[in-house]
This record gives C-alpha cells, sequence and structure tokens, in this order.
C-alpha cells in the first residue's frame, strides 16, 4: 500500500473513528475471532471482559468501518492500572527483566485485531498510532503471542520493544510477550 504525503498508509473505503464498542461488541468479537481463532465459548467470556474493560476510566475504542457500516477492525486501550488482571499476572516477568516500572504511566493497548481479509492494508497501524496518539501518558504497553508473527512485526516498527518474554497467563495456551513503546509510535520512514 503506498504511503501518503503524511507517511500514513491508504486504507481505501475504511475509516478508522471513534465507536461505540459497547454497543458493537458482538461485531468486534466476530472480528477478533476470525483474526484470532476464537471458539464460541471463548467469545462469550471476551464479551464480559470487553464490557467491563470499557468501564475504566480512560478506556478508547476506535473501529475500522466499511462505508456500508461493516466493523472490520478495533482497537480499544486505557491507561494501565496495577491493580488490574493483566497487570497483576505479567507484574512479576517484568520485574524479573527490570521493567516492572512500564506498568506505570503508560497506555495499555488491549485489544487490536483486524478482519484477516482486510489485514496487510496498514489498518492495525492507523488503529494503533490514532489510539496512542491522543494518550496522555508518554509511553504504551501491550501483550502478544510470543512468536514471530505479522503483528509483532507492525509493533516493532512502531517502536515497540520486548519488555518481557515467556508470559504465561492462565487458561492461554501459548505464552506471550510483554512490548512497550515511547509515545507518539514511529511512522513510516521514521
Amino acid at each position: 500500500m503506498a504511503p501518503l504525503a503524511g507517511g500514513e498508509p491508504r486504507t481505501p473505503a475504511v475509516v478508522v473513528a471513534p465507536v461505540n464498542l459497547a454497543e458493537r461488541v458482538d461485531e468486534a468479537l466476530a472480528v477478533q475471532a476470525l483474526a484470532f481463532g476464537l471458539t464460541d465459548d471463548e467469545i462469550g467470556v471476551r464479551r464480559h471482559i470487553v464490557l467491563r474493560h470499557l468501564l475504566s476510566p480512560g478506556a478508547r475504542a476506535l473501529g475500522a468501518t466499511t462505508p456500508e457500516g461493516r466493523l472490520v477492525g478495533f482497537v480499544y486501550g486505557m491507561p494501565n492500572d496495577r491493580t488490574h488482571w493483566w497487570s497483576t499476572v505479567v507484574e512479576p516477568y517484568l520485574r524479573r527483566a527490570g521493567n516492572d516500572d512500564w506498568l506505570d504511566d503508560s497506555f495499555v493497548i488491549t485489544e487490536l485485531h483486524v478482519d484477516p481479509s482486510h489485514q496487510a492494508r496498514g489498518i492495525g497501524r492507523q488503529l494503533i498510532t490514532t489510539i496512542t496518539d491522543t494518550a496522555e501518558q508518554p509511553r504504551s504497553i501491550l501483550s502478544a503471542i510470543d512468536i514471530e508473527s505479522p503483528a509483532r512485526g507492525l509493533y516493532r516498527a512502531l517502536g515497540y520493544v520486548d519488555l518481557a518474554r515467556q508470559v504465561h497467563f492462565p487458561s492461554a495456551p501459548r505464552p506471550y510477550a510483554v512490548m512497550g513503546a515511547p509515545l507518539p509510535l514511529r511512522r513510516y520512514g521514521a
């Protein structure tokens, strides 16, 4: 995809904008199920988690929609809180690596997913850079499955580095990596 004059990739026919994720949670989880391979049971569990997260102070969401209004990608995040479940799981791993200070004053990317039929068009990049551009925190953190993947490649291109690897979440079949980046995120050509 050719970059636009400002360095951002073109995403024809898809608009990234704030979205009421609580109202569109089922559409978002359908995208996540396609992108992440979720079962119906996992979708049910995640539905409750997403709705609870959206009640957190500072939680924000963006959607990528087609001209017909179909949601083909979404991101949501919030200022990190050390008392949240995710932080309590990753904190010992970050502490062992000398990086537990990243849990303070960071904007956490909780979920970022793009429908596989719309991947590799710059939509994920546009979602994550747009949501972090308005974060009040000086840095961002996230977790991703600890394998070499297009998602991890994107995060590295944006300036994220590994803060902890082989992080095991209860009931997750594969280990994760926790990554962090200073804000604003890197752009093309940076």
